[in-house]
């Protein structure tokens, strides 16, 4: 399995008999898999979407954003609940305003769900513990 470290950029190897929850980056000795949600930024975003094997679920938020800020900590819950069988991460869309224009971002929160590299769900609007939960599921 090929996983991006969150610190350092780095692409790592894992060997399948090793879980990837144990894994650490061959380059900065950091936890790979954090169990939290990751702030990304552009270039964190575009290198775990076409380097890493772990499927994506992204929150396009705003700190004007009301629901966005509801949403926080429900968000921040679920990643570690999901562990590592998807990363979880925040991209700030007035910070990111391209990567926003990229999705066409039309409303946020959007939550996004992308595998092999390529979107496979989105919805938009703020959610509570059991149904993020539940949509994560059903689409990683």
């Amino acid at each position: 399995m090929q996983l991006v470290c969150p610190h350092c950029l780095a692409i790592n190897r894992v060997p399948e008999q090793k879980s990837p929850a144990d894994a650490n980056c061959g380059k900065c000795h950091k936890r790979l898999l954090t169990g939290q949600a990751l702030a990304a930024s552009q270039a964190m975003f575009d290198r775990m979407l076409h380097k890493d094997e772990t499927p994506l679920v992204v929150d396009f938020w705003a700190a004007w954003c009301g629901p966005c800020k509801m949403m926080a900590p429900v968000f921040e819950q679920a990643a570690a609940q999901i562990g590592h069988r998807a990363r979880l991460l925040k991209i700030d869309t007035e910070a990111e305003q391209s990567l926003a224009a990229r999705y066409q971002i039309r409303s946020i929160p959007t939550l996004m769900v992308f595998s092999a590299g390529k979107e496979k769900a989105r919805l938009s609007g703020a959610l509570d513990q059991s149904s993020l939960l539940s949509w994560i599921n059903q689409n990683i």
